[in-house]
């Protein structure tokens, strides 16, 4: 997919030398033809590395699509410098008489905080009650997820007895979901959470469907009942490494951490881990621009139909 980002953005240097179509707005003022609009609200604290995960996944087809990064006003990113923010990001208010083909709202490390207690909930719920109106379709992704499913569907968080952390294989339950083609009956994915929702509350909610799975990692991917909201309790968008560097970061800590279950080969974190699920990862993204966003949402942007919960 051509991304349209700035050729100043650090995922464009990454991303043009792995061989991803990435244009800059010079390029894609040439095509005529009306692009896929999309925001992506990242809460992750590591935002340089978040936007080139998710970038690279939003990559494996052949419509164009513009991106804009929004963060939040009511809280200050200690981990990105304010240059970057600055020259790259947006707020809510902003854009807020705007309208999305797509929105992503991202994880954030603040999983054992109650939802009120979070410092931006406030703004992350302004957010949310307008994509039901400015955005077609809306991927809530690790905490996001947990953050939308409660909101919108009243479905509480509960604390796990430890980390749920490693690559944990998912199987399909709705096998001709538009998101699920091409896909294998079991495919995998990476997890680095706290807390999770009850599997059952979502299986007994009349407005949700639970898309895929995991005996070991309960609910992984949930829709609600119009295909328009999509909530992700993994990270498909890691990177290889990833889950490779919150170890080290952990040891370094001096932190007793377990090993990422299911990610070094042979459970040796001096041999470097296997990429078992970017393959499906990319394509679920790939089926959910082409299949849940593009051939759905109007041309006139302006005329989204509101989404009724």
């Amino acid at each position: 997919m051509p991304i349209n980002i700035p050729q100043t953005l650090p995922a464009f240097k990454t991303l043009s030398d792995e061989n991803v179509f990435v244009m800059c707005e010079s390029l894609a003022q040439e095509q005529d033809i009306r692009p896929l609009e999309v925001a992506i609200v990242n809460l992750m604290p590591t935002k340089i590395e978040t936007e080139t995960q998710l970038l690279r996944l939003l990559s494996n087809t052949p419509i164009q699509v513009n991106v804009t990064f929004v963060r939040t006003a009511t809280h200050l990113s200690k981990n990105t410098s304010q240059e970057h923010l600055s020259m790259f990001y947006t707020t809510f208010d902003e854009i807020k008489d705007k309208h999305f083909d797509a929105l992503f709202i991202t994880g954030a490390p603040v999983e054992k905080l109650p939802f009120e207690e979070v410092t931006y909930w406030e703004e992350i719920c302004k957010i949310m009650q307008w994509s039901k109106t400015n955005a077609y379709s809306v991927i809530h992704i690790c905490w996001g997820a947990q953050a939308g499913l409660y909101y919108h569907y009243g479905i509480e968080k509960r604390e796990l007895e430890k980390k749920r952390y490693g690559v944990f294989p998912q199987k399909v339950h709705v096998e001709n979901h538009p998101l699920f083609k091409g896909f294998d009956d079991v495919f995998n994915v990476p997890y680095s959470i706290y807390t999770e929702n009850n599997i059952e509350d979502i299986k007994k909610h009349p407005k949700l469907t639970l898309l895929a799975s995991s005996e070991l990692s309960g609910a992984y991917l949930i829709s609600d009942k119009s295909g328009r909201q999509i909530f992700i309790t993994g990270h498909p968008e890691y990177d290889r490494g990833t889950l490779k560097g919150e170890y080290v970061r952990d040891k370094e800590k001096g932190l007793d951490t377990a090993l990422p279950f299911n990610y070094f080969p042979n459970d040796d974190p001096s041999m470097e881990p296997m990429n078992t699920w970017f393959a499906h990862g990319s394509l679920m993204y790939s089926n959910w621009l082409n299949f849940c966003v593009y051939q759905k949402t109007s041309f006139d942007i302006t005329k989204i139909e509101p989404l009724v919960i």
